[in-house]
């Protein structure tokens, strides 16, 4: 069972605050949501949970069966969709499935080709990622995050680039995939969380 705990935790850029002084605690089965206005530093503080970038003061601690982790392995516990995470474009879909496969393991020894079908990506098995729509490549970094067996998924703007059918695919996705993990989503979109337990504002912590 794995807990993400926060104590005081606070980041800024120079003399800028990101966020001050926060709280939290999550656990395997619990989701947070985390809003804030466009610029309010929601993806700063995903980096962060993520080990990615590291806090100006207080806590973050990764505590597994009662044990903490090593910040240097935070990564092998958690997988994360962002706008601004890149894919190997050379590469074809089966191709970075089978890289990606190579650091994570599948969720519940799912298929690369079950995966695949998942993401209605069936057809593009051989093309390279460069030539996929936006749409596609989106759905295919939800899919790396959640096809991966960890206990920690980072979300950040899941839904941009899907249209109306792919939206609803997301939150099937989430909902089938989404349990007995934590799940952190930074969001201006209601529709992008509205299963989160919990919800934080970044102005509150200014």
């Amino acid at each position: 069972m794995l807990k993400i705990h926060l104590e005081e935790a606070s980041k800024r850029f120079q003399y800028e605050w990101i966020f001050k002084n926060l709280n939290l605690e999550l656990s395997q089965g619990n989701s947070l949501a985390i809003t804030g206005s466009n610029g309010s530093g929601k993806s700063t503080l995903l980096k962060c949970l993520s080990g990615s970038t590291p806090i100006s003061s207080g806590k973050i601690d990764y505590i597994l069966n009662g044990k903490p982790i090593s910040e240097t392995d935070w990564f092998s516990y958690l997988s994360i969709s962002a706008p601004y995470m890149e894919v190997p474009e050379e590469f074809s879909l089966e191709e970075l499935l089978n890289f990606h496969f190579k650091f994570k393991k599948p969720l519940n020894g799912i298929s690369s080709k079950e995966i695949i079908e998942q993401l209605y990506l069936t057809q593009h098995t051989s093309k390279a990622v460069g030539q996929f729509s936006s749409g596609m490549k989106q759905r295919l970094k939800l899919g790396l995050a959640l096809f991966s067996d960890v206990p920690l998924i980072l979300l950040d703007e899941p839904t941009s680039n899907l249209d109306k059918k792919g939206i609803e695919w997301y939150q099937e996705m989430m909902s089938e995939y989404g349990k007995n993990r934590i799940l952190v989503i930074c969001s201006n979109e209601p529709r992008e969380y509205t299963f989160c337990e919990q919800k934080i504002t970044l102005e509150d912590f200014k």
